[in-house]
């Protein structure tokens, strides 16, 4: 049972025995018990002092100047402006900003309700009955209530809606680091296709020679119609790779168009030209890994969601103590207009209310303990994000170091492929090899001039991954509590 509000200008008093006062004040006591809350502080989890898979020690830098506009280490000005328009105009960022606006919304309601409300309020009215004059009445006045937070209910659940707001700012963030990486790769992948295509029709024309060379030869007797068959069945090889290198040009240019915003096709005309892979330089300094992941807007997420499920447990067992309320009226009340400057017309009330739960059959307690069992799976969800933060930092560190490595020995092949293409081609003229021979070079150089320009494009994301890894992307405020 619970005692809503009552009226002490209207409830009359009954009397109460001091035995039943007693045992009245040992129930609300009990329904009032004070409640152990679950630890206020971040679970622990394992942060290395280095990072395993890189070779240089890494060093306290400030992150913020390092990381926040990455993109511009590329020295590319496309994907610069790419980026930006992305940040600015992308569909995914501008739901994250009206979800951030929502949430201080909401926070700035909750802080609202820590103060008086005060409503006015103004009323005329014309009755007449059978039988009986017309009577007016005039009545204007202001109602004002306030609830005192004894309990500190109220601030708790403004401490939840606080939190809540910085974990959507952190979110936006997250989204933006994100969208800042995506169109990154994206355009090193299109860049990339690019090379790969000017390769693919390279060799191509390079084999169509080829295949000249040996039809005439056939023609003279030289050679058999199984080198011209030969050269026909590479040559078509090479070919079917075209088509599948423009489609995936075409898919790159529609996903960058959409990414910033605008309907496929939007960029054709922008990225048709032809351009190097922005690569990135090796001289980023890594940040030791409890900066990185202060850096990282997923963890401070993580950590401001525990803070909203602590205040709510907070809230929650305020919930189980004595609720009071104030609440006042002044107005002037009259029969005719004139007479409402009247002071005799003046009408105030003043009133006080209380709710105590009596009992609930343990719902109360129950809601506390729901409120602890979400308390404890933000907890975890923290500790999930800080480990994936630091796999995602070796992960991009691996795939970097290997991927640099691969491209030194590829460019190696490369160098030797086109050599040996270059003498098959001189020793098959002279008769001195067999076309077969002149073949597996060209498919050779082809091979390793496009594993170049992929593990390039490959490298080249890396970076992105790591620059997004480490949290870059935006512009952090006030760190949060050290890790």
């Amino acid at each position: 049972m619970t005692l809503r509000n009552p009226d002490i200008s209207t409830v009359r008093p009954f009397p109460v025995g001091r035995a039943s006062l007693a045992l009245l004040l040992v129930t609300v006591l009990n329904g009032c018990a004070v409640h152990t809350f679950a630890s206020a502080d971040l679970p622990e989890t394992p942060v290395p002092a280095n990072w395993v898979a890189s070779n240089a020690t890494p060093i306290a830098v400030d992150a913020r100047m390092a990381l926040t506009q990455w993109w511009q280490r590329f020295n590319d000005p496309l994907l610069t402006q790419l980026i930006n328009q992305a940040l600015q105009s992308n569909t995914d960022v501008r739901s994250a900003q009206a979800a951030l606006q929502q949430s201080r919304a909401l926070r700035d309601g909750k802080a609202a309700g820590l103060h008086p409300t005060v409503n006015g309020s103004a009323s005329a009215q014309h009755s007449q009955t059978v039988g009986s004059d017309a009577v007016d009445s005039f009545q204007i006045g202001f109602d004002a209530s306030w609830e005192p937070d004894i309990f500190g209910g109220l601030r708790s659940a403004l401490s939840a809606s606080d939190a809540d707001a910085q974990a959507a700012q952190s979110s936006l963030a997250q989204v933006q680091v994100s969208m800042a990486a995506e169109v990154a790769v994206t355009y090193i992948d299109l860049r990339g296709l690019q090379a790969r295509l000017a390769i693919a029709r390279s060799n191509l024309a390079a084999q169509m020679e080829t295949l000249q060379i040996a039809r005439w030869r056939a023609q003279a007797g030289l050679a058999s119609s199984l080198d011209v068959e030969q050269a026909v069945a590479a040559s078509e090889q090479t070919a079917a790779q075209i088509p599948v290198l423009v489609s995936s040009l075409a898919q790159d240019h529609s996903s960058l168009a959409v990414l910033t915003g605008q309907a496929p096709g939007s960029l054709n005309a922008l990225l048709t030209g032809q351009a190097a892979i922005p690569l990135a330089p090796d001289t980023l300094a890594l940040a030791i890994p409890a900066q990185t992941l202060r850096q990282r807007p997923d963890v401070r997420a993580a950590e401001y969601k525990v803070q909203a499920a602590l205040a709510r447990v907070s809230q929650a067992d305020a919930a189980r103590y004595p609720g009071f309320q104030i609440s006042g009226s002044i107005g002037l009340r009259a029969l005719t207009l004139g007479a409402l400057s009247n002071g005799a017309s003046t009408v105030q009330a003043l009133l006080a209310g209380v709710s105590v739960p009596l009992f609930d059959g343990g719902a109360a307690r129950a809601q506390v303990r729901a409120q602890e069992a979400a308390l404890e799976q933000t907890r975890v969800a923290y500790q999930a994000t800080v480990l994936t933060a630091l796999k995602d930092v070796e992960d991009a560190l691996v795939s970097l170091q290997s991927n640099q490595e691969r491209l030194i020995r590829l460019q190696s092949a490369a160098e030797a492929a086109a050599n040996a293409d270059l003498l098959s081609h001189q020793r098959y003229a002279s008769g001195l090899i067999d076309f077969r021979t002149v073949l597996d070079t060209q498919r050779t150089l082809l091979s390793t001039q496009d594993a170049v320009q992929s593990t390039r494009a490959s490298l080249s994301a890396d970076h992105v991954r790591l620059y997004k890894a480490l949290g870059g992307g935006w512009t952090p405020e006030a760190q949060p509590s050290d890790l």
